[in-house]
């Protein structure tokens, strides 16, 4: 009763201004309000002034919206550039995997407790069926393709220490998810990296050189970056 009265009241009213909306496109985003993934609208609008409840004028475009299909909150069109939590969940396991192969690639996989420590952290991420085998293929590949990966990380042709085409592959992976996560969750991908590192010994200089690079892409400071990285080493 009060919806149809206060509609009514809205219809009557002699002159106004009212926005007229249009659906251009839909998808799933992580609603703020709802606290998870649902269904959106893309809504443009323009406004019109209203006579007697009917449009007669334009006056203007109106910002883009997204509509939350469940709740029918609105957002700027900024709101999409927040994951779902099932793309945050895989930029997650994917980050941590990539930290991995990076610290084995500079660090070598001779030693078994490296392997175990990596394969461990690759498990814990989200590769439940992850085996020492399949890191060592990877590994492998990577070296073999010289477009991606130069080799192991160390001075060589005048690359920095990480190796140019490995820091890339860092930065992909780390920094597009870096803004969605807490210091401490930054943190913590370091420190994996850092644990697969120290398992057999002091960290190398390329290993040292792979986990800086991380802490730059995770947006952590480098004086953060050298005390967890001493933490580490301390406690192993």
């Amino acid at each position: 009763m009060v919806h149809r009265r206060a509609r009514r009241d809205r219809d009557l009213c002699v002159v106004g201004v009212r926005t007229l909306w249009r659906t251009v496109g839909d998808g799933e985003f992580f609603c703020p309000e709802c606290g998870g993934d649902r269904n959106f609208r893309r809504r443009t609008g323009r406004r019109r002034i209203v006579v007697l409840g009917l449009p007669v004028l334009p006056r203007g475009p109106v910002a883009p919206i997204v509509e939350c299909a469940a709740c029918g909150s609105r957002y700027g069109t900024e709101v999409l550039d927040h994951p779902t939590t099932i793309r945050f969940s895989a930029m997650l396991r994917d980050a941590v995997h990539t930290v991995a192969l990076a610290v084995l690639a500079a660090g070598g996989t001779e030693a078994t407790a490296v392997r175990q420590v990596a394969v461990g952290a690759v498990r814990a991420a989200g590769f439940a069926d992850c085996s020492e085998d399949q890191l060592l293929a990877l590994i492998e590949a990577l070296a073999a393709d010289t477009g991606r990966l130069p080799g192991a990380c160390g001075e060589r042709d005048g690359l920095d220490p990480c190796g140019t085409a490995l820091a890339i592959e860092l930065h992909e992976a780390l920094e597009p998810l870096a803004p969605h996560l807490a210091p401490t969750g930054r943190e913590a991908i370091l420190l994996q990296g850092a644990r697969i590192a120290v398992a057999d010994g002091p960290y190398r200089p390329a290993e040292r050189a792979v986990l800086e690079t991380v802490g730059r892409a995770l947006m952590i400071c480098p004086d953060d970056t050298a005390r967890l990285l001493a933490a580490t080493r301390a406690a192993f």
